[in-house]
């Protein structure tokens, strides 16, 4: 866990980066106007699931540290001594996450107390806010603040109803992944809200298929006055948001009743979403809306 005062000397290094690139306030966020503000050099035409032996051999002796996994599931690589940043070409299929492993290699350039580490190979261990190493725990701190543009993201939002539509329209202006910006949107919001992020259900029929729970986000506010939720680590069809899950891609009507760990039944809305890798359960109490100013209309999302 990061401590405050290494949160705010990030906050400082991401802000300083964000000025001096001219990057505040430019949408999408400017990912590669930054990085080469920071004097860095990406290559991203390496393909690292089938990279060269040699290549592969050079980054090994560099290295000070191992993947145990091997180089095969790498995403991202960041060499100190060529100030070089490579990024798998598999990602030009997915911007926003591209753009978050881009920030997050620059991340472990930028933060001058990771010096001693030459070499890092970041795969989706190392890429997830649930990663336990300090350095890479950082480095995505570092990556999600800048991608996000501090408190721009939050001015943002307020603009904007609560719910997907606006999460989806978050997600365009700043050029950032689905999921990440859900988590950053419930995290900073200040509405009651929560998120449920389920694996997708393979190889199953629907009256016996099951999504199991990967992540589940609070916001400070619900969490201060509503607390966590008594939710299962798996779903199944009685839920109405796996039905959703084979019906349609998404939903902004929905409705369930949840029961708090202390006991108190909720009546909420929740709004659905499936792509490719997760599905996404927003809720919130009924009743709670963001005064919005600017209307958006939920269409051709992918």
């Amino acid at each position: 866990m990061i401590d405050d005062f290494t949160k705010k000397e990030i906050d400082k290094i991401s802000y300083e980066l964000l000025k001096g690139s001219k990057s505040f306030d430019v949408f999408p966020t400017p990912v590669n106007q930054i990085m080469n503000y920071s004097d860095f050099v990406l290559e991203n035409k390496i393909d690292l699931l089938n990279i060269e032996h040699g290549f592969l051999e050079t980054l090994k002796e560099k290295s000070i540290k191992t993947l145990q996994s091997g180089l095969a599931k790498v995403k991202g690589v960041f060499d100190r001594s060529e100030k070089k940043i490579y990024i798998d070409i598999s990602l030009d299929k997915n911007l926003g996450k591209k753009n978050f492993v881009t920030l997050h290699e620059v991340g472990h350039g930028a933060l001058g107390w990771q010096n001693d580490m030459m070499l890092c190979l970041d795969d989706d261990d190392t890429l997830s806010p649930d990663t336990e190493e300090q350095f890479e725990e950082e480095a995505n701190y570092f990556a999600s603040i800048t991608l996000f543009q501090q408190d721009r993201f939050i001015a943002e939002a307020e603009k904007l109803k609560l719910g997907l539509s606006s999460v989806m329209a978050l997600k365009k202006q700043f050029g950032a992944s689905v999921h990440a910006t859900f988590r950053n949107y419930v995290l900073k919001s200040k509405n009651k809200c929560a998120l449920l992020v389920l694996t997708p259900i393979k190889g199953a029929k629907w009256n016996e298929a099951a999504c199991e729970k990967r992540d589940l986000f609070y916001s400070k506010p619900f969490m201060a006055d509503i607390g966590e939720l008594e939710l299962p680590n798996q779903y199944g069809y009685k839920w109405n948001f796996i039905k959703d899950f084979k019906f349609r891609r998404f939903n902004e009507n929905g409705g369930i009743n949840l029961i708090s760990k202390d006991g108190e039944e909720l009546d909420c809305n929740y709004h659905f979403f499936n792509n490719t890798y997760n599905s996404f359960v927003f809720i919130f109490p009924k009743g709670e809306k963001n005064k919005a100013r600017t209307k958006v209309v939920l269409q051709n999302i992918d």
